[in-house]
């Protein structure tokens, strides 16, 4: 029987020539990445939990500060001189100020074929590459980060044959979304989600990107993107080499199979409080939700074709003067990209405000943060109760155009 793609990566990280799903196996890992949100936690536990404590290897392991960035306040401050300081201790990568996790993980590490956790849930955002990425908690971390080694449960793969093309006015993120609305939010459970097929390779390492990024909203243990020559380019292009550039066998198993024709995806707004709260932006739009914020940002939508998107949108237009519109570029190298393009200005002169980049808005916790009873459309991951702000806030998920559309209409739409 042959193997699925995620099944080769756990196979070749197990060092044995063939897995199967629901096989357990010890695992060596390619790399690891821990951000602010928990790193932390992790490093207490390293230094009072552990008998004889060592760090298996520095060269895998990568600290990145983006949940909270600046420190809004004295403890936030602590927990990030605690991570400044053990990364100096044991000459760990650190950055700080230079974007979200998953976006600097894109830009400066990952490589298809790999086997990758991270310390957040959206670590899923590597399959883009062709790698396997996963989120892990604290103590599954810092076992990883000690021994250079964890266990897998291999997860069944549900494929996803796209075909065709998006309409123009249509993204990535309507179609994840509107996956994600199809099989619901624990459709993908401990699964593999990999995409493959035409309009599969049709799209970007962007807007694979966001589709990795958000399976993990289907449950999903990882989502992979079958890699193809742009991932090739992709790597050459940010000085790496891609060597693992694993397919799926033709007599691979699969638990389950979809078909989607892109050219029939349309956009999407996602209705609080759960991500598979499915709805067609024409039938929203018709309801004219007035809205206090947009947000266009976060580790699934802040990079340059986002970017652009949203200043297409606003371009000679001013946003609406009871609205607050955030735009948080994914990474330093993002934003400086979209300085010269002149995208910042663009968004800047129709009255948004550009932030550092962080996760801002999205995690809710240092900027942006919506009060009691009031809306935002977001690009963010999640719209839970309370995700963005106070627990009768309300968040609409969106692609970047329809944010931007909003806040200068006022509302929820498309036509700004």
């Amino acid at each position: 029987m042959g193997m699925t793609i995620g099944e080769k990566i756990i196979a070749r990280a197990a060092g044995v020539s063939e897995v199967k799903p629901n096989d357990i196996h010890t695992v060596t890992l390619d790399r690891m990445m821990s951000n602010d949100g928990t790193t932390h936690l992790t490093v207490d536990m390293y230094h009072n939990q552990l008998k004889h404590p060592k760090i298996a290897d520095k060269d895998k392991l990568v600290f990145i500060m983006d949940h909270n960035v600046p420190a809004e306040n004295p403890k936030t401050a602590e927990a990030h001189k605690k991570m400044r300081n053990f990364a100096k201790e044991h000459d760990i990568a650190l950055y700080e100020g230079q974007g979200i996790c998953h976006q600097i993980m894109m830009e400066d590490y990952v490589c298809p074929g790999e086997l990758i956790f991270g310390a957040d849930s959206h670590t899923t955002t590597y399959g883009a590459l062709g790698a396997f990425g996963t989120g892990v908690g604290c103590t599954d971390f810092l076992y990883a980060m000690t021994t250079g080694t964890s266990w897998v449960m291999v997860p069944e793969t549900i494929r996803f044959n796209l075909h065709g093309s998006l309409p123009e006015g249509v993204y990535a993120r309507d179609l994840i979304l509107t996956i994600i609305g199809d099989i619901g939010a624990n459709g993908a459970n401990y699964k593999i989600m990999e995409f493959a097929g035409d309009g599969a390779h049709s799209l970007s390492i962007d807007e694979r990107i966001v589709l990795c990024n958000l399976t993990v909203e289907a449950g999903a243990k990882a989502g992979i993107v079958e890699p193809d020559e742009k991932v090739v380019e992709y790597c050459k292009a940010h000085g790496r080499e891609a060597v693992h550039m694993f397919k799926s066998d033709d007599d691979a198993a699969f638990c389950a199979v979809y078909d989607y024709d892109l050219s029939k995806i349309e956009p999407v707004v996602v209705r609080p409080d759960f991500v598979d709260n499915f709805a067609l932006l024409k039938d929203v739009k018709q309801e004219k939700i007035a809205i206090d914020e947009a947000f266009v940002g976060s580790c699934n939508n802040g990079r340059l074709e986002d970017l652009r998107a949203a200043a297409d949108v606003v371009r000679g237009k001013k946003i609406h003067p009871g609205v607050r519109f955030l735009v948080v570029p994914a990474s330093k190298a993002v934003y400086l990209a979209a300085l010269e393009e002149g995208i910042i200005t663009t968004l800047m002169e129709a009255g948004a405000m550009v932030m550092n980049s962080n996760c801002s808005v999205c995690w809710g916790s240092c900027q942006g943060v919506i009060g009691e009873n009031e809306v935002l459309i977001s690009t963010g991951t999640r719209n839970f109760k309370g995700r963005s702000g106070h627990r009768t806030s309300k968040v609409y998920l969106s692609n970047a155009a329809v944010a931007a559309a909003s806040a200068v209409a006022g509302y929820i739409t498309d036509e700004a």
